[in-house]
């Protein structure tokens, strides 16, 4: 946003007026959508498929700090968090809708600039904006989006589905967004410090990417496709891998032993993890916000992933009475702990 222009106050619009101003240019994607904005409902058609629906909740000050998180990338990363969602169950996500609240320090241009990541986090994914709400905030901005997604009847991915000797995998690599997040801590302290101190941010464009604009992996749902792989279970992994590993497990009523050598890092997350004198190990366990795929796959499928350069085989299913183990190099069994995000947990 060009900061030399002057604001356009909200009020100029009304709710109304910033509704039609933010959605007059929607053009409708997916043939489900009978209906988008501009009715009192939208109106979908899945014929013989069924529907997911999931909704996530991003709020200033918990989910995001707007000292470091531009606009667009928020914009952006709200669409990802759902969208993910919807590729755990095996789905294409087809609709969202977006709310938000708004306090009254936001501009008609700030408000342009969060609209403009969701739309290119819509165009990328070809999903279709069919409604929302707004209304106003006395501390800050919320944003509500829920994603609506289809698959053929009989494909739904749960997480309750892993059964023993099931190889574990996980897309990508883990802890990098935990890290870039870290990264843009650090620089804040130090900006509020001497406000005229340029950031240290060089060599770290990776891990901050992870954290200000991650991917849904819906990549590695359609290659599965292609290689006829289909998950026993699925998540993605947005509170860290031990607290995701973990409701798996519960659901399925199975164990699990995962191996710390197997687990894969970037480069950037171990260097910077190093910098900071942290365990990259624990940015991955417990960092959260990669938004990878965490699966399970029979065993008799090794050989159709084996040689996926972006699917890691991290560990298998065991036993519940086993308990859900971290393997160490040196062969020790850990207990793994749910250490992930939990906005309600007292500290």
């Amino acid at each position: 946003m060009d900061n030399t222009k002057k604001a356009t106050s909200l009020s100029t619009l009304g709710e109304f007026g910033l509704i039609e101003h933010v959605t007059h240019q929607i053009k409708l994607k997916n043939a489900s959508t009978i209906k988008g904005v501009g009715d009192d409902a939208a109106v979908l058609d899945y014929a013989d498929k069924q529907q997911v629906v999931t909704t996530d909740l991003l709020v200033e000050g918990i989910h995001f700090n707007l000292m470091y998180v531009p606009l667009k990338h928020l914009g952006y990363k709200a669409v990802m968090v759902n969208l993910s969602d919807v590729f755990a169950m095996n789905a294409q996500p087809k609709q969202i809708t977006v709310s938000l609240a708004i306090s009254s320090k936001f501009s008609v241009e700030a408000i342009d600039e969060l609209y403009e990541g969701i739309y290119l986090a819509c165009e990328k994914y070809g999903v279709d904006l069919i409604g929302g709400d707004t209304t106003s905030s006395v501390t800050g901005l919320v944003i509500s989006v829920t994603a609506l997604g289809e698959v053929e009847k009989g494909k739904a991915v749960y997480r309750s589905g892993a059964r023993v000797n099931d190889l574990i995998c996980v897309s990508g690599d883990l802890g990098g967004a935990y890290m870039g997040l870290q990264l843009l801590e650090r620089e804040n302290e130090v900006f509020k410090v001497n406000p005229n101190v340029q950031p240290q941010l060089e060599g770290y464009d990776y891990i901050l990417e992870r954290q200000l604009k991650p991917e849904a992996r819906g990549d590695v749902t359609k290659a599965l496709k292609t290689i006829d792989v289909t998950p026993t279970a699925m998540i993605d992994i947005s509170d860290g891998l031990s607290s995701d590993l973990l409701h798996i497990c519960k659901a399925s009523n199975v164990g699990c032993n995962i191996y710390e050598e197997k687990i894969p890092l970037d480069y950037q997350t171990k260097r910077f993890a190093d910098e900071l004198s942290i365990n990259p190990l624990v940015a991955a366990l417990n960092g959260g916000e990669d938004y990878e795929l965490l699966f399970t796959i029979p065993l008799a499928d090794h050989d159709k992933i084996k040689n996926d350069p972006d699917i890691t085989i991290i560990g298998h299913i065991t036993e519940q009475q086993e308990g859900a183990n971290l393997v160490t190099a040196l062969g020790s069994a850990i207990p793994l702990q749910a250490q992930g995000w939990n906005p309600l947990k007292k500290n």
